[in-house]
Order: C-alpha cells, then sequence, then structure tokens
C-alpha cells in the first residue's frame, strides 16, 4: 500500500518506503465503492482549483478544464493559485466554489497537507472532492485521486538516467548528482522514491556515486520547483565538487529544471551529461531531438483531463466514477479510490512514435 506523508524523507529510508510503495496490488477496473446516493442537475457548478502556472502542463489543464466541462454542459470555474502566496490563494479558492455551491471540486493542491479543512468542509456542503495529479493528504474526506503512476515515474527516470550513462560511458562508475521537487509537493517525494528504487541499489554497489554526497531529500529538494533554484544548486555543486572532476548524470525531476540545470552546466564550459526530465514540455523535446537532455515522461494531460471529467459526468448521473485501484493509496486517513495511467518515458529514439498523436509535439520529433 502506498502511504504518502507530507514531510520527505532521509534516502536511507528508501528501500523501506519503496518496498512499502511495491506492497499494494493492482485492482481490477472497478467503480469506486462510495457511490453517491443520487446526482445532480447536467448544468451545476464544477469548480478547478489549481496551483501556480509553473509549467506547461498546468496551463493546458486550465484550459481543457475549461473547455472540456463546457462542452459537456457543466458550469465551471477554474481557478489558479497566484505565485507568491499559493497555499492562502488556493484554500480561499476552494472555500468561495463551496460557498456558490460546486456539486464536485478538482483539486491539483498546491500543498498536499494543507487542504483537509478546505475538504472537510465541501464534503459537509455535499460536494465531492477529487484530487487531480497530486494526492491530498490526511483528510477522511477525499472522495476520489486521478492521477499517472508517479512512482513508475521515477522508476523511468532511474532506469533511463542509468541507461544513458552506460550508452555513453559503457563501463562504471558512474558521477551523479539528485534534484528533487518542492517539498510541499506530495508528488516529489513520490518521484523521488520511486527513482531511488531503481538507484540506490547501484549506489550501494559503488556503481554510481553521488558526487557531492548530498543524497538526502532535503538537501536536493527545489522549493517551488522554481528554474533559478535548480540552477543555482547545480552552480554551487560544480564550484564545489566538479572542478577536474567529470559528470555523468543528473537525476532531474521536470523538464523545467532539467532545462536549467543543462544552462548551467554549458554555462561552466562543461559537457552536459545525461540529465532526465518529466512533462513533454515543448523547449525539452527540443533539447531532446537535439541531443543535450536525454530524456522526459510523456503524462498526456488531455487524457488526464479527460478521465477527471469522465468522473465528474459519473458522479452527476448518480454512478460511481470508475476506477482501477482501490489498495495502494493511502493518504494518511483512508485508501483512496484511484485512477491511475500509465506513464512513459520519452527519448531521442521514441519520441516521434511517443508523440505521434500530439499536435504540438509530433512536428518537433521531426526536425
Amino acid at each position: 500500500m502506498r502511504t504518502f506523508f507530507a514531510k520527505t524523507v532521509a534516502i536511507g529510508a528508501i528501500s523501506m518506503l519503496a518496498l512499502t510503495a511495491c506492497g499494494g496490488g493492482r485492482d481490477e477496473e472497478t467503480g469506486g465503492s462510495d457511490a453517491p446516493a443520487k446526482g445532480f442537475a447536467a448544468n451545476s457548478l464544477i469548480g478547478v482549483a489549481l496551483p501556480a502556472k509553473t509549467s506547461e502542463n498546468w496551463v493546458l489543464a486550465g484550459d481543457l478544464f475549461t473547455n472540456g466541462l463546457k462542452e459537456a454542459g457543466f458550469t465551471s470555474d477554474v481557478q489558479y493559485a497566484g505565485a507568491s502566496t499559493t497555499v492562502a490563494d488556493q484554500q480561499a479558492q476552494i472555500t468561495a466554489m463551496v460557498t456558490k455551491g460546486a456539486k464536485v471540486i478538482v483539486i491539483g493542491a498546491t500543498d498536499a497537507a494543507q487542504l483537509s479543512t478546505q475538504v472537510a468542509a465541501a464534503h459537509q456542503a455535499g460536494a465531492k472532492v477529487i484530487a487531480y495529479d497530486r494526492l491530498i493528504t490526511n483528510t477522511p474526506d477525499l472522495d476520489y485521486y486521478v492521477a499517472f503512476d508517479n512512482f513508475k515515474v521515477g522508476q523511468l527516470q532511474g532506469q533511463a538516467l542509468l541507461d544513458g550513462m552506460k550508452a555513453k560511458k559503457p563501463t562504471g562508475p558512474w558521477t551523479i548528482e539528485l534534484f528533487s521537487g518542492s517539498p510541499d509537493d506530495n508528488n516529489a517525494g513520490v518521484f523521488f522514491n520511486g527513482a531511488m528504487d531503481v538507484l540506490k541499489p547501484a549506489i550501494d554497489k559503488g556503481d554510481v556515486v553521488v558526487g557531492s554526497k548530498q543524497t538526502e531529500v532535503k538537501q536536493t529538494a527545489i522549493q517551488g520547483w522554481k528554474a533559478e533554484g535548480a540552477q543555482a544548486r547545480m552552480d554551487q555543486l560544480l564550484t564545489s565538487t566538479y572542478g577536474s572532476k567529470e559528470l555523468d548524470g543528473v537525476l532531474s525531476p521536470n523538464d523545467t529544471l532539467a532545462r536549467a540545470i543543462i544552462t548551467s552546466i554549458k554555462g561552466a564550459g562543461k559537457k552536459v551529461p545525461v540529465v532526465t526530465g518529466q512533462d513533454s514540455e515543448v523547449e525539452s523535446i527540443k533539447s531532446i531531438m537535439a541531443g543535450e537532455q536525454y530524456m522526459t515522461i510523456n503524462k498526456d494531460t488531455r487524457t488526464l483531463v479527460k478521465e477527471t471529467i469522465n468522473m465528474v459526468k459519473a458522479l452527476q448521473a448518480g454512478n460511481a466514477p470508475q476506477v482501477n485501484d482501490q489498495k495502494s493509496y493511502n493518504n494518511g486517513s483512508k485508501v483512496v479510490d484511484t485512477f491511475l495511467l500509465p506513464p512513459v518515458a520519452v527519448t531521442k529514439a521514441n519520441a516521434a512514435e511517443a508523440y505521434a498523436n500530439d499536435p504540438k509535439l509530433a512536428p518537433l520529433t521531426k526536425a
């Protein structure tokens, strides 16, 4: 069972967490266990609370929710948290959605551990709450969770890092640095744990060496997923650790940070190592095709939003939404009915195939 906590953990505990994470099986596709007693009017208000516009995918998600809910006949209220006081903004936005009478509130959490009061208020008002992309922790009032398998995302990143380094330098040891996402994002720890599930055995054997010896989440985290934070940390690592030493790879949790890391390395006049990513951002696809960033993860936002709207439609009709995991996602208060989608690792070798049906990204793979 995957039990998630708001606080991140040290890599020394990664093995235990990874075993815990992989212990839950996968149910056959089924409906949720907590079906609503009745539906609601087809033109009802649906609230969507998203984080700040820190990545292309969040911007795209907002547009897709606005258009998709309208096409489905609903009235939508799609809000983004501000970039400075994101938690307070989102708390206020969710409260306003409850006051307006939203029947379903979809939340891409800015801080997984600080929304329990708002989720409880939504439940008390009769609204259903769906966690979108990021699991909301420590609340029994969360109804559903829809996401890509984020532990698997980390595993794919870790394996790609190993594969890429071996392709460039067939024999080790390989020297790497580790980056993780914002500590207030529950997914950041999940990505990191998944990657370390693959990397830690190689580190323990001595095949992979973390040059800076910074192997704890608190050392690798980049607050707010900010590019400038990643670039500043990479600048510091290059100065302190890589005067004459070669860097073979960098575990980057997403594309925005990957590009910042690459900018730092190029600015220092060093060869770009194998750098991982996630989100399939346009500039990173260009970088991959140009042979700089090594890989990204394709988590098609269009599909994720579509599945979320399908959940809303089911609730409106008085039915239990379709889920495919009722065992693995314990948020600290309950096991949450979940619909998971599979992520796909993308390198230059399979980019054309991976994005063949994406009108924005497919042309980039032919350049």
